[in-house]
């Protein structure tokens, strides 16, 4: 079973903000956000997806949610390459 750590960027008062997790099955946990279902600061906001990354193993995947959740730059990275993507 694969594993994906991910990261959502959504607009909100003229701000990007992101979020980052970890789950087995992407497709349903996106829609599971956008539906306010998800985590609770996703509630709530229209979230698009910025970044994935597959592991083979659960415990390695949580170890690198982790560390892209304390990676401001790279959050910061991700989220700006994101939105060049649109212009």
């Amino acid at each position: 079973m694969n594993y994906y750590v991910y990261l959502l960027v959504s607009k909100s008062n003229n701000r990007v903000i992101s979020y980052v997790g970890y789950t087995n099955n992407l497709s349903k946990r996106l829609k599971l956000h956008n539906k306010s279902k998800g985590a609770k600061f996703t509630k709530g906001r229209k979230w698009s997806l910025a970044y994935t990354s597959v592991y083979s193993s659960k415990s390695v995947a949580m170890k690198n949610e982790f560390l892209l959740k304390k990676d401001y730059k790279k959050r910061s990275n991700i989220k700006k390459k994101y939105l060049k993507s649109f212009k």
